[in-house]
Formats: structure tokens, sequence, C-alpha cells
């Protein structure tokens, strides 16, 4: 199975097609899946603009809207995670995950799925100790923190994928794990971004969750984005343990390393994407603690019986079967020869894939609970107000350029 692998989309899918298409040909391959590691962008229309978390010149609609309206389709199955710059609004329709166009599928807020018998975990959004054990508490419309806050990652999406036992072959997350540099050439990196040397020497470089869960995990691959420059890094777990294999990519502009194909040994085709067991059973089961408000929480001590659900997805998936839901549009999408009134885009509908999920795991459904409690209803997690945080700001990457008129170049990859 071959596997291209994206750094930041930044919304410019046609381009990264463009230049699989292009790589394809020139190589005399066949490319299977494109993973993408953040910054995707599935920005609709115009009121999604309003929850990208980017200054407002920056705000654009690029190419995602003609995948999500049907006037294109993805040339490639393609699955990715949320970054720091997103539609949030619509990925939080999809905080389990699903299908965000027809052939793209978002991971969700922390998800496994299964490609042939390839198994794919990741990690959305980016880690900020200050909000880390606060649950999810952002609705939209955001506000000016609460644009920021929504894609720092959660203590409770990173304790859910702490759970995953069975292998996982590949992981993605947008940020790096941090100490990741210790496993590569760091003095080559801090040669081309030197601002980094400082937080290398701090050891505060990375996000402290994707590190617990590269140690727990051991992925034989781990591909992430964020800092807009290709590292690659090699980390034994332990004396003759087992390897993983790092590299982050860059984002999709002209002579920039963005992309990279791997090739992974797998069953014969044709791939699909299925749910995968043992996640679902996971969701199932840590679902009645979703915190949902902006009080700590703490999870040192919980234990959930995992076996019983098992057995009971198990035989749910057995008589359903494991493809996911069918996409369904659930806004207008954006027409550039027409002018839309903001009026006629209004509104934060429940997703009919999430919906259906849920209904499936006979679960409820919390995603537009708006409850100022200080936990969720029925929550058994034990609050906690001690502690300070480190006060860590986002990595200040300039992460939108001034380039215009550029378009990605097949060299690139």
């Amino acid at each position: 199975m071959r596997i291209a692998v994206e750094g930041c989309m930044h919304g410019d899918l046609d381009n990264v097609y463009r230049t699989l298409q292009y790589m394809e040909q020139v190589q005399n391959i066949k490319i299977d899946l494109l993973l993408c590691c953040g910054d995707f962008q599935a920005v609709r229309n115009e009121n999604d603009l309003k929850s990208l978390n980017v200054l407002p010149k920056y705000r654009s609609m690029n190419s995602f809207w003609k995948y999500y309206s049907g006037a294109e389709v993805a040339p490639y199955p393609t699955i990715f995670i949320g970054g720091n710059h997103e539609a949030s609004n619509y990925l939080w329709e999809l905080y389990y995950g699903g299908w965000a166009a027809p052939n793209i599928f978002f991971l969700g807020v922390a998800g496994v799925v299964k490609f042939g018998n390839i198994r794919i975990g990741g990690l959305s959004g980016i880690y900020n100790a200050r909000h880390y054990h606060l649950g999810h508490h952002e609705r939209p419309p955001y506000n000016e923190n609460t644009i920021r806050s929504i894609y720092h990652v959660r203590e409770y999406d990173v304790q859910k994928l702490m759970q995953v036992e069975e292998p996982i072959d590949i992981f993605l997350s947008h940020d790096w794990p941090l100490g990741i540099t210790d496993y590569g050439n760091w003095k080559q990196l801090v040669r081309f971004k030197p601002f980094f040397e400082k937080e290398i020497q701090e050891r505060s470089l990375g996000s402290k969750a994707a590190a617990e869960l590269l140690e727990k995990l051991k992925p034989p691959y781990w591909f992430s984005a964020h800092l807009h420059c290709k590292f690659a890094a090699l980390v034994q777990h332990g004396e003759g343990g087992p390897l993983t294999k790092f590299l982050a990519l860059d984002k999709c502009l002209p002579r920039r390393q963005f992309l990279q194909v791997i090739e992974i040994e797998s069953e014969p085709g044709p791939y699909e994407i299925h749910y995968d067991e043992e996640w679902l059973a996971i969701t199932r089961r840590f679902n009645e603690i979703f915190p949902l408000t902006a009080k700590n929480a703490n999870y040192e001590n919980i234990k959930l019986e995992m076996e019983d659900c098992r057995q009971w997805v198990k035989t749910r998936l057995k008589e359903r079967g494991t493809k996911p839901f069918d996409f369904v549009q659930t806004v207008p999408c954006y027409d550039p020869s027409r002018s839309v009134s903001n009026s006629s885009l209004a509104g934060y509908p429940r997703n009919p894939q999430t919906e259906s999920l849920l209904k499936f795991l006979e679960l409820p459904y919390l995603l537009d609970d708006m409850t100022k409690s200080d936990g969720p209803s029925g929550s058994s997690i034990p609050s906690s107000d001690s502690g300070s945080f480190f006060d860590s700001e986002d990595i200040p990457i300039d992460d939108i350029d001034d380039v215009e008129g550029e378009t990605a170049e097949p060299e690139d990859a």
C-alpha cells in the first residue's frame, strides 16, 4: 500500500491532489491514500470563515468547498486531523469523526480507523497546558478566546487514546511530540529555524500529550506538521524495543517539502475506510464521563471496564457492518457566482453522521449541551481546582505567508 502524507493543507486541496497525480504519472505508481496532519481548513461557506483563527485579511475560501459541494471529488481517499487553523464549527459537528466531504474523512478530535488492515490513529489540535485539563466548553459562535481554545488538546481525548491496546500502524498529530528533536538532527533544524533553539534547549518545543501517546502507543510511523518544516527522527522504545519513524512536513507552497510517499505492507486492495471496533468501544465507554464545561477534571483514578462493552460493539458491528455512515451536507455551500447573506448561513446544525453514530452506540447527543454547571450531568469524574499550569501560548509560527498567485510545483514532493 502506498500512502501519501501531507503536512499543513491550509485549504489547498487542488494543488495537493494535482501534485500527487503528477507523481503517479512520472513515477508510474498508484497512491492508495492521502493523510493530512492538520490545518486542513474544511471551509464550506463564508460563515465557516468566522470560526477560522487567522487574521481577517488571510481568510480565504480556498478549495475545500468544491469537494463539499460535489463539484469536485477527491481522487484519493483522504484522512485528516485538525490543527490550530480550522473551521472549528464544522469539525465540532464531527467531533467523533466522519466524512467532511465525499472521500474526505475527518479522524475526529481523537480517533482510530482502519484503512484495509492498516490501523490509523490521530489527535487533533495543539497542546496548551492552561487548557489541557478543562472540558470541551466551547460552542459556536466563538468569541476571541474560545476561537483559540477550541483547538487546544484536552486530557479527556488523550485518555481515550491511552486506552488503546491493539497495535496502531500510523499515528497523526498536528504539533510534534515533546522531545522528538532529541532523536533527529536538531542542529540542522535550527540552522533553518534558529528561533527553535531556545525552546529545544528548554524542552518546551512540542506537545507533552503527544509525547505520552508516543511512549504508550509506539507506532511504526508518526507524522506531524505545524512548524512548517521537514524534520525526521527515529525513536527506539527501550533497548531492543520497537522503532517509530517520525516525520514532520511543511505546508503546501512552492519549493517546500510538504509531501512524502511511504510504502507499507498490507493486505491486497481494494481499500476502504472502516470503523475500528476497539475505538468504538472506548468511545462508548468514555462518553459517560464526557466533560463539557471549563472546570478541571481529574482522570487519575478512572478505571472503566471495557470487556463487556467491546463484545457489545462487536455484535453491533456484525449486524450493521463497519463502513462509516454516509456523508450529508448540513449547510449551504459557497457559490462564487452569488452573494449570500449571512442570515441564510446562520445556525449550527447537528450533523446526521454524528447523530447516526451515537444512535448506533446508544449514546446521547451532547455536543450542543450549553450547561453552565461545574461538570456534565451524571459525570463520574471528580473535579480538581488544584495545581497551576505553565502559561504556554501557541508556538509563534507565521502560519500564513504573504504569498499570492503561487501554486505548488510537482518537484516539491
